[in-house]
This record gives C-alpha cells, structure tokens and sequence, in this order.
C-alpha cells in the first residue's frame, strides 16, 4: 500500500554526501526537521532478474516538442515502473566514506535553509488557502547571483527532455471509454508554460524565475521504462549538463535518466517507486512526488501482518471466502521493486507467515499472456487475496483472466500507479474489482475544473489546462517548495535542507513531509474499497473508492479494525464514506 510513514519513524537511508559539481560552490550541510535514526534495508540480490526490451517501434507512435512532459503523464498515468540503471548504482561510485544526511536542528522547521528570506508581517501562508503553500518570506537586497550552477540573480535554469514517446494516455482514456480527448503536447506545452507563470509569480524565489528550457532527447521515456536506452539516457544527461546547464530538471521520470542527472549533480525530479536507498545514494540531487518502493513494503508488510494473514478471506468470491488468507504478491521484476518486496516478505517471514511472490515483465505485448500464466499460478496456489504492487494496466489483464476462469480472490489495493484512482478502477473487471480494499496515501479526488492545477492556471492565465495539469502542477510544486525553502543562498544543499524544513501539509495529495534520509514525500494513508454502483466524481460514470476518513501512519495501524471497511470490532469504525457521497478516494 502506498502509505503510511512517520518522518520521525526509523528510515533505512544508506548515507551519501553531494560531491562537488564543477563550478558549484562548497556548501557546509545545513539543517533539517527530523531525526536521523537509520533502519537498513536488506541487500538486493544478488543475480538481478533478467528484463527484455520491448521494441519501441512495436507500441509507440512519434510526438515531437513538449513530448517529455506528455510523457510524465503517460509514465505516471500508465507505467510508473522503473526499470534499472546499468551504471554503477551510487551517485558517486559507491558510499563507503560518505557523510551521512544532515541532522535536524530543533527549530527549523518552518525557516529557509540560508539567509535572507523574512518571515512576512501580513500573512503566515506565501499563498492563502493553498493546503501545500510554505511559509511566507519577504526579500530585499542581494540574492548572491550565482550561488550555483543553473542560477544566476535573476534566474534558476530548469530543463526537460524534448523525446518522441508513445502517447500512452490515449490508449488508456481509449480502454476507459473516457470522454475527455487525450492531451496533445500543445496542451501540455501551454500548461507547463502556464504553471510555471504561477509559480513565479506566487512563490518567493528572491529576485530570480524559474526558466524552463527544453533540448532535443536521444532516449525515450517508453525505451528506458521497458528496460533499456540506458546510454541514451546518459547522453541526454550529458547534453543537459554540458548546454543547458540548469539547476534541475523536471522531466527526471526514468531511473536511468535520474540517475544519469544525479551523477551530473543536477537535482533530478520524478523517479517513481524507486527505494528509500536509491534516493539517499544520490542525495541531495534526487527527489520524487511518487512514494519509494520502501515506504510501500512496510505499509504493506504492516498491514499484511496486522489485519490479513491468519485471518479468514471475508470478502473473496464464493469459493474462496471464509478460507484462511494466502496471499501473493506481484510485482515487476527490475532490482529495485524487488530490492523492497524482499525486504517486506523478510518482515513477513519474520512474523511467522508464507505469502506467494510473484514478478511479471514490463512488456504491454505480452501482458495478457503473462496475466493468464499468473491467474493459473494464483488458482493453482490456492491464493485468496492478490496483492498487486503493479503497473495500472496489468490488473486489467489479470482481472479480465481471472473473471474468465471463475477465480475471484481479494484484490490487495497497494497504492502503486494510480491504481487506486477511479480512473484506473474503472478499467478492471467490475465483478472482480468489487473484492478490491487497502489503503492510499493521497487526499480526495476532485473534478478537473476544481483541482489545485486548474485554480493555479487559470489564476494567470484566460483559457484551460490540459487534462493532466494536476500531474504537471504538483511534479513544479515539490521544485517550488525547494526553491522558496533553500532562500537566496541557492545550492543543491540549501534546497536538501529547505525540504527538510518544508513543514507538514496535507490536501489532494494527501500528506507532504520530508525529512533526512525521506525524498519522497508521503507520510499517512487511509483505508479505501471500491464500489462498482458509486459514481465517480472525476467523470460522473459508476464505479469509484469509498473512503474510510481516518489516516494512520507507518506504525499506527491498528489491529482491531476490518481490513476493508475500517470497522472497529464489528461497529461502524471510523465510518466509510457513504457510496452516494460526492466525493472519491485519492490516487497515487
């Protein structure tokens, strides 16, 4: 489950120190919120499963232009999986004798990281009624000019790959039967236009603006997702660093390309459900709005043993209900969803339990062969309850297989790819999904017109977003909250630490907090189930999450509550929200 984590909670952050970038100043680690106390994550294996490439040729189409960003919605929409870097997997060649990530200094939080920024006499908030919004600070005087590589005194470099990928959103909205046209990169094109207005126009980035600067790419984001483009990926990297020559670059949506930037000490920003270990290897340049993989196992492996293994299959189909839970668990088989699902079954073993472990191949052409060969590993396992820590598409496959063979478990929601959004529950079998509970670590859907992303642009600007903004916005927020919490001392370091002082937020995308060893940024979840007569508010069709309101932590989940309804003892419990309610469980 995407879920819950106690920024003061043990983390298992394998410690790095930034190296110095050519012509970067040299920076002392400023201080964070939090506590430094480290929970190692078990090693990955040894032999790391073999992946092969899909051609691209065989599912893409070419856009040209703002293709990358077009991309950033396809990846998180359809295929936030991560495939794994063939270059050395520390940002540095290794993290022996590395320093570990700055402690917390008590009072931090809630100051920008150098000096400069005021705390603002008329309002607490940089921008009121925003649930995300960092404190305010007013500025006046010299900002230092250029404090590091991508900055100068009046502005901070952003890059983002120009590729030609797959529009993938069009197929999904296709087997949605959506009625909203996909996106074209001309709408993404002004949308990311129009944020980045608001941004600098909203938030305190002392005396600079974001400039946001496209290159034409080598690599493709669908290319590097099914397992390779790794040398194309370096050599966008290089191209960036050696050209545009920014401060951070927001279409970092691939492992092989974050990586690459990383090594290039370039703040990279987007790679999804990688390991809490991955991102403390290459601090303080990589950072994510998508949960780490780590964060997932425990949240899973938490709830697994506390309110699923042991206890009967309450809400399986027929033939499985009421037998006692066996669970399996799929995932995709690069090295880091298997570096945390090892770690999580560790837990599990630990506890005294089996559970089934599972991998597929991230290949859309051979999805329905691989969903037919797992249904029959499932069914022939006796398997009551299938955890799917997946991609959005393969539960579509899956479900489809497994309603054609009368195999109707209890579909385990973890929270990984948007799978638990409406958008994506709708494309499931409906007689399957109605077995589907867990948990997600995101805030309320909301109609495209009353989102955070739609407000911001149309604050700015006269006409509407494209129908991914909200992705585009909160993928510029996480860059903002840096910029305006690092204060006009801007370095990689000074935004490290000005996240760590970003104080806890919570809205549409459920709860913000970082914290060392933490760079993504989810701390609480809550329990969710789908109802196939509820209609959604996202697109008034049948089929949506109900709610259960309360947020646990990683820790706090209790173990007297039903496992789908969030009942205590067989009462009400904390009270899901009603099937005819208006509103909708969040995605994430």
């Amino acid at each position: 489950m995407t879920a819950p984590l106690d920024p003061l909670d043990p983390l298992d952050p394998p410690s790095s120190a930034p190296i110095a970038r050519a012509g970067a100043p040299v920076a002392t680690p400023a201080t964070g919120g939090g506590r430094p106390d480290l929970f190692a994550d078990p090693p990955a294996p040894t032999v790391a499963p073999t992946r092969r490439a899909a051609s691209p040729g065989s599912v893409r189409h070419r856009v040209r232009g703002y293709g990358p960003v077009v991309a950033l919605v396809a990846v998180f929409v359809v295929m936030v999986t991560l495939v794994p870097s063939k270059e050395p997997t520390a940002a540095a060649g290794g993290t022996a004798g590395r320093a570990p990530a700055p402690e917390a200094a008590p009072g931090n939080e809630g100051r920008a990281a150098s000096d400069g920024g005021q705390p603002c006499p008329d309002r607490k908030d940089q921008v009121p009624a925003d649930p995300y919004t960092p404190p305010c600070f007013t500025f006046a005087g010299a900002n230092g000019g250029a404090t590091s590589p991508g900055v100068t005194g009046d502005t901070i470099t952003v890059s983002y790959r120009a590729t030609s990928d797959t529009d993938y959103l069009s197929t999904i909205q296709t087997m949605a039967k959506s009625d909203l046209p996909p996106d074209t990169p001309e709408d993404v094109k002004r949308t990311v236009e129009g944020l980045v207005e608001y941004f600098n126009q909203n938030f305190q980035f002392y005396g600079r603006k974001i400039k946001l600067v496209p290159f034409d790419a080598k690599g493709t984001v669908i290319g590097e997702i099914f397992g390779g483009g790794q040398d194309a990926a370096t050599a966008d990297a290089v191209k960036a660093a050696s050209e545009v020559k920014p401060f951070a670059d927001i279409s970092a949506i691939t492992e092989p390309y974050a990586n690459a930037l990383t090594k290039r000490q370039i703040i990279a920003l987007g790679a999804p459900y990688v390991s809490d270990q991955w991102f403390n290897e290459r601090r303080p340049y990589a950072w994510s709005i998508a949960p780490s993989c780590t964060l997932v196992s425990k949240a899973a492996t938490e709830v697994a043993t506390k309110l699923l293994l042991g206890k009967p299959a309450a809400y399986a189909g027929d033939a499985l209900k009421g037998q006692t839970r066996k669970v399996a668990v799929i995932s995709p088989d690069n090295p880091e969803y298997q570096r945390c699902t090892e770690s999580g079954l560790a837990v599990i073993k630990a506890a005294g339990f089996d559970v089934l472990r599972l991998s597929y191949t991230l290949d859309l052409g051979t999805m329905p062969n691989q969903a037919a060969s797992l249904v029959s590993r499932l069914k022939d396992a006796g398997i009551t309850s299938v955890a799917c820590a997946c991609d959005p598409l393969l539960p579509v496959f899956l479900t489809n297989k497994s309603h054609q063979q009368g195999y109707v478990p209890e579909w385990l929601v973890m929270g990984t790819a948007l799978t638990d959004s409406d958008f994506a529950g709708q494309l499931y079998d409906q007689t399957e999904w109605a077995h589907a509970f867990g948990a997600s670590a995101l805030g309320d859907q909301l109609p495209l017109n009353a989102n955070l992303a739609y407000k911001a642009y149309t604050s700015v600007r006269s006409d509407k977003p494209a129908n991914s903004a909200e992705l585009l916005y909160f993928q510029l927020y996480q860059l903002a909250i840096g910029l305006q919490m690092a204060g006009p001392d801007l370095t990689p370091t000074t935004f490290e630490a000005g996240m760590f002082n970003y104080p806890a937020h919570t809205g549409e995308g459920g709860t913000w907090k970082f914290a060392p060893g933490k760079y993504t940024p989810q701390t609480q979840a809550r329990q969710l189930y789908w109802d196939p007569e509820k209609v959604s508010i996202l697109d008034g069709k049948k089929g949506a999450y109900v709610v259960v309101p309360t947020w646990y932590r990683l820790g706090e989940v209790p173990t007297d509550v039903d496992p789908k309804t969030g009942a205590v003892n067989g009462t009400a419990g904390a009270g899901p929200v009603p099937s005819s309610a208006p509103t909708s469980g969040g995605g994430s």
